[in-house]
């Protein structure tokens, strides 16, 4: 009987051990926009590691971000009909990210926007800043922070700390900075971007997000028939080269006029308009009223088709609109969705461009000892 039952219970066993053997591994659980975490899962030539961080509120809100480029991936929210919609473009997977030319979602550092021809002066020094747009620095050079890995604490449900420690010569920007980026989503749907930061040696700091929304829900088509409000009397005119002049044009009677609500088409391509034409569209920095009050509203976008509104509200003296222009089709985002021109808006709240060499301007040096900080607010609702 002992040795029947020996038998018998090393069966079960050997049995137990080949179906354990046989089934597949769990399956990471898929985020509400669909994102599988695996696909974010991966270890850089700088030897860090890059994950997908999954932020939730009470609400059932979801804003999916990895530490690579401190992007934000997805970002689910209630339309008019409460159905959850994916609001901004991205992709799929890291290795798209890395592989793929693209700010989309991007923690923009160490300098957002461009810098003529890549040039500027610092206590006396002049620096040479690579050059990786139309002869200029843009976004910090060509393996800016959107192309680096920052280090992730999610410190909640709701909260994702990021810090990035650029080294001194960083794309040729000089000091050692420490920067912090902190993603808070809130019970009333607002996504809180907080960024600092501080450096060893006399430098300049301009952080943005770079998101790329299309609150239609349906990136497969322009995203022009959007409703837009920025709260600007001038912006800061360019040349054909997309910089800055250093001069302020009025918005009134232009196409950049936004102080009362209208959707973006036509005036994005009223290429009669000297400015529109130079910017293929809006590629420009918009000078806000709003004087740094984060309190008062800086810009909105409204979807007519869905309902969804996004309200920006920030401490920053400007706020870059971006209409998408240089998307043409051949990009594949999320779900294989072909990107075409204009599928999107970006609202980058920042310093003006080229702030190192306009000095008329507000000032984007950090000193040692100092604190950069800015703060971001995104808002979404929704109107009946």
């Amino acid at each position: 009987m002992k040795s029947m039952s020996k038998s018998l219970a090393g069966a079960a066993l050997t049995a137990l051990l080949i179906s354990a053997c046989s089934t597949k591994p769990a399956q990471p659980q898929l985020t509400l926009s669909g994102l599988d975490p695996a696909n974010f899962e991966t270890t850089t030539d700088s030897n860090k590691q890059t994950h997908l961080y999954t932020l939730k509120n009470s609400q059932g809100m979801e804003v999916c971000i990895t530490n690579f480029g401190g992007r934000i991936v997805s970002v689910m929210v209630p339309d008019r009909n409460g159905k959850m919609t994916d609001v901004v473009l991205g992709f799929d997977s890291v290795a798209d990210y890395q592989h793929i030319p693209s700010d989309f979602g991007a923690s923009i550092g160490r300098y957002a926007n461009r810098i003529n021809k890549g040039q500027m002066v610092i206590d006396g020094d002049s620096i040479q800043l690579p050059l990786n747009n139309f002869g200029h620095c843009l976004h910090g050079g060509p393996t800016g922070w959107q192309y680096q890995v920052y280090e992730g604490t999610q410190t909640n449900d709701s909260t994702l700390q990021l810090v990035m420690k650029s080294p001194d010569g960083d794309n040729n920007f000089p000091g050692n900075v420490e920067a912090h980026v902190t993603y808070a989503l809130t019970a009333d749907n607002a996504i809180s971007i907080s960024y600092s930061a501080t450096t060893d040696k006399t430098t300049v700091i301009n952080m943005t997000n770079h998101s790329y929304f299309n609150l239609n829900g349906d990136p497969s088509k322009p995203a022009t028939d959007c409703i837009l409000y920025v709260a600007a009397d001038s912006i800061t005119p360019v040349d054909n080269t997309f910089m800055t002049t250093g001069e302020m044009m009025a918005v009134a009677g232009t196409p950049f006029d936004f102080n009362t609500p209208k959707t973006i088409a036509p005036s994005v391509t009223d290429f009669t308009n000297e400015q529109v034409k130079f910017g293929n569209g809006f590629d420009h920095n918009w000078v806000l009223k709003t004087k740094g009050d984060i309190s008062q509203l800086a810009a909105k976008l409204t979807s007519p088709t869905t309902g969804i509104t996004l309200e920006v509200y920030t401490d920053e003296p400007g706020i870059q609109v971006y209409t998408g222009n240089f998307l043409d089709g051949k990009v594949k985002g999320k779900k294989g969705i072909a990107y075409p021109q204009r599928a999107s808006v970006c609202l980058e709240t920042q310093h003006y461009p080229d702030s190192p060499n306009k000095p008329q301007w507000p000032s984007t040096i950090l000193e040692p000892g100092q604190t950069y900080q800015s703060h971001c607010i995104f808002k979404f609702g929704v109107e009946k």
